[in-house]
């Protein structure tokens, strides 16, 4: 059971136990869009592009009511279902997440390959939040200033 809070951005490792082959890192795959995203409606905050960090989509579990996944069109290749009600992006449910859509090296350039498409859970981080820090400080980077 999750901890009071927002759910959708579960610390997998706290998870019951994995099936093997979980963490692993992904290839890049079919769907790949290099800098796909666009850039006016990419986060930045103090001048951080969230397409060169990535620690967010490499540290939580992003779950999310499963219908969203048809309405956004997400690949059925990048969504795992994990309840009749739920789903997830593939790669984040596992003791060392890493969502499938995501390309690259986390705190260098990264690309998230369904950018325009991404759930709910992953539109709502904003960089230099709560969720943000942690992931940042889980992969060794450097705290960004509080967001107000």
């Amino acid at each position: 059971m999750n901890p009071p809070g927002d759910s959708r951005f579960a610390d997998p490792a706290a998870a019951a136990p994995l099936a093997a082959g979980d963490g692993q890192p992904s290839a890049a795959g079919p769907t790949a869009i290099a800098d796909g995203a666009d850039p006016a409606a990419t986060p930045t905050h103090g001048g951080l592009d969230c397409r060169r960090c990535g620690a967010c989509c490499a540290s939580y579990r992003v779950s999310f009511y499963w219908a969203e996944a048809e309405v956004l069109s997400l690949p059925d290749a990048l969504v795992e279902q994990l309840t009749p009600w739920h789903a997830c992006l593939a790669g984040t449910q596992s003791a060392k997440p890493r969502c499938r859509a995501l390309h690259g090296e986390i705190g260098s350039r990264v690309c998230c390959t369904v950018y325009p498409q991404r759930p709910s859970p992953c539109r709502e981080v904003q960089a230099g939040d709560e969720r943000c820090q942690r992931a940042r400080r889980r992969h060794g980077l450097p705290p960004l200033a509080e967001v107000r």
